[in-house]
C-alpha cells in the first residue's frame, strides 16, 4: 500500500482526496499538512511540512502557491516523490520545480483529469491541420468566483499543447480590452470568466472562413481531479528522480 502525505489537507481538494482515499485499498494518507487546524482528520496534521515526522512514499500537493517553495525543498532533501497540483506558480518557483526534479520524482500537472489530458492530444492533432489552413485559435476558460489565478493553469497547458505542435511561435493574447486593434494572425487568445460555483470549463475554438471547430471539456465535480491525483500518487511512488506528467500516468495505467 502506498503511504501518502496530503499537503493542503484541510482545503477543498484536500478534503475530497481524503474522503476518496478512505475507500481506496491501494493508498493510505498517513499525515496531512495545513496551517489551518479547524477540521478533524483520521490522520495527524502538521502546520508545516518541515514539522512532519511521519514516513511516507509520496506527497500530493493541493495547497496555495506560497507554500510550494518549502514543500519542494523538503521533498528534494528527503528524496520524497511529490505530485504537484497547485497552479499559479511564478517563474522562480518553476525553476525550483526543475531543481527538485533532479533530486526526486516530481509530477506537475495543471489539471489531473483524464478528459483534459486526452484533450491535450486532440488539440495538437487539430492544430497541426487547422492552424496552417488559417484558422484562428481562441481559448475560453470558466471557473468559480473563488479562483485566484487567471488564466487557469489548464488554459495555459492547452495553449502550450497547441504551441508545441506548430512550426512557428504564436503569441498569447490575454486581454483585448486595453487596445483597439484587430486580431493578429499568429496569436492564441485566452479569456477568463469567474463566477458562481463553476468547477471548471475549457473551450478551444478554431475559427476559419465559414466554419468553426470547437473542442470543450466540462468538469462537474472536483472529484475528477482528486481521483487523478490519487492515481498519480500511486504511479509516482518509487519512481526515480525526474519530471513526470499526467500523460505518463495514463500511459502507464
Amino acid at each position: 500500500m502506498v503511504r501518502m502525505i496530503m499537503h493542503g489537507c484541510n482545503g477543498k481538494m484536500g478534503q475530497v482526496i481524503s474522503s476518496l482515499c478512505e475507500e481506496d485499498t491501494g493508498i493510505e494518507i498517513v499525515a496531512g499538512v495545513d496551517p489551518y487546524d479547524g477540521k478533524e482528520n483520521p490522520y495527524p496534521v502538521f502546520p508545516d511540512i518541515r514539522e512532519c515526522t511521519i514516513d511516507a512514499d509520496v506527497v500530493v500537493d493541493f495547497a496555495a502557491a506560497p507554500a510550494v517553495d518549502g514543500l519542494l525543498e523538503y521533498c528534494a532533501e528527503h528524496k520524497l516523490p511529490v505530485v504537484l497540483c497547485t497552479t499559479g506558480l511564478n517563474e522562480a518557483q518553476l525553476l525550483k520545480v526543475e531543481e527538485a526534479s533532479r533530486r526526486t520524482a516530481v509530477l506537475k500537472s495543471a489539471n489531473m483529469s483524464l478528459g483534459v489530458n486526452m484533450l491535450l492530444d486532440l488539440l495538437q492533432k487539430a492544430a497541426r491541420v487547422l492552424a496552417p489552413a488559417g484558422f484562428d485559435m481562441e481559448i475560453v476558460e470558466k471557473h468559480h468566483n473563488q479562483k485566484v489565478d487567471a488564466p487557469s493553469g489548464t488554459a495555459l497547458a492547452l495553449a502550450d499543447a497547441i504551441q508545441d505542435s506548430l512550426d512557428r511561435e504564436y503569441q498569447y493574447k490575454y486581454d483585448r480590452s486595453q487596445e483597439r486593434k484587430k486580431r493578429e494572425t499568429y496569436e492564441i487568445g485566452i479569456q477568463s470568466v469567474r463566477g458562481g460555483s463553476i468547477v471548471g470549463e475549457h473551450e478551444v475554438i478554431f475559427a476559419g472562413a465559414d466554419e468553426v471547430v470547437e473542442l470543450k471539456h466540462t468538469a462537474y465535480s472536483k472529484a475528477i481531479f482528486a481521483k487523478g491525483a490519487i492515481e498519480a500518487a500511486k504511479y509516482l511512488s518509487g519512481k526515480p528522480a525526474g519530471k513526470y506528467e499526467m500523460r505518463d500516468v495514463i500511459a502507464g495505467a
